[in-house]
C-alpha cells in the first residue's frame, strides 16, 4: 500500500490519500477497497479500513465517514457516528483535534481542508454534481462558522479523473461551465469534457483559500487507483484529514 501522507511541518495538519493496494478485498475490488456500499464483503471493508487507519497511526474506530449522495449538505461532528449508518452528507467539519474525517472517491475529487490556527478541518466529496451544487463553498462556510479563516486554510485535492479524460456531452459541459467556467475542458482526443478538480480550485480561490495543492494522479489513467468510469464495478479510495 502506498498512502500519500502529507504532514505540514509545525502545523499539526495531516492529509492522506490511499491507492488500491495492500488490502484484503478480492476482485473486482482488489485490494484496499474502503467503500462499504459497492458490493464488497463487509468484513473485507472493515479489515481494509483498519489497515489504512493503522498505517496512518489513526484509531480505526475514530475515523468519521459519510453516506455520500452528490449533494451539498455538510455535517459538523465531534466524534464517530453512534449509529451504523452515517447521514447523507457530502461534507464534514470538526473542531476536535485528533478526529480524522474521511471521504470516499473513485473519480470524484476528494477535498481536504485544514485551518491549524483555529483547529478546524473539513472534508468534501466533490463530484461533478456536488461541485456544481456548491459542496466546497458549503464546507468552507461550515469551517468558518467554527472559527476558521479562508486565508489560513490549507487545501489538498486528491486523485481524480482529469479534464483530459472526463468526457461528457456538449450540453453537460455547457451547463457545468455556466456555473463554474474553470471546469470547461476538452479530452485529449478533442471532445467535450469537464475538469472537476479545476472547478474546485477555482471555487477555493474565489473564497480566498490560497494555500492549495492538487494531486497529479488521474484515476482513470492510473492502474494503481480505482476508477468508476473505467471499471464500473470497483472499489473506493479514501482521503483523510486531521490535526494533531
Amino acid at each position: 500500500m502506498t498512502v500519500q501522507h502529507d504532514a505540514i511541518h509545525g502545523s499539526g495538519a495531516h492529509f492522506a490519500f490511499t491507492d488500491r493496494w495492500g488490502g484484503v478485498s478480492a476482485a473486482p475490488y482488489e485490494e484496499l477497497n474502503l467503500g462499504g456500499a459497492v458490493g464488497d464483503e463487509p468484513e473485507a471493508v472493515r479489515a481494509n479500513r483498519t489497515i489504512a487507519a493503522k498505517s496512518l497511526d489513526l484509531d480505526p474506530a475514530g475515523v468519521v465517514w459519510m453516506n455520500q449522495v452528490h449533494g451539498n449538505d455538510v455535517a459538523e461532528v465531534d466524534g464517530p457516528w453512534t449509529t451504523m449508518d452515517p447521514p447523507a452528507v457530502d461534507g464534514l467539519v470538526t473542531a476536535r483535534r485528533g478526529l480524522a474525517l474521511a471521504v470516499l472517491t473513485a473519480d470524484c475529487t476528494p477535498v481536504l481542508l485544514a485551518d491549524p490556527v483555529a483547529g478546524v478541518v473539513g472534508a468534501a466529496h466533490a463530484g461533478r454534481p456536488g461541485m456544481i451544487a456548491g459542496i466546497v463553498p458549503a464546507t468552507v462556510a461550515a469551517m468558518t462558522s467554527l472559527g476558521a479563516e479562508p486565508e489560513r486554510i490549507v487545501a489538498r485535492t486528491g486523485p481524480a479523473v482529469c479534464g483530459r479524460c472526463y468526457e461528457v456531452p456538449e450540453q453537460m459541459r455547457a451547463d457545468v461551465a455556466a456555473v463554474e467556467p474553470a471546469a470547461w475542458s476538452e479530452t485529449s482526443w478533442g471532445t467535450p469534457a469537464v475538469d472537476v478538480t479545476a472547478g474546485v480550485h477555482a471555487q477555493l480561490e474565489a473564497l480566498g483559500v490560497r494555500a492549495r495543492q492538487a494531486s497529479p494522479v488521474c484515476t482513470l489513467e492510473s492502474e494503481d487507483h480505482y476508477s468508476y468510469r473505467r471499471d464500473r464495478t470497483t472499489g473506493r479510495l479514501a482521503g483523510y484529514v486531521w490535526l494533531d
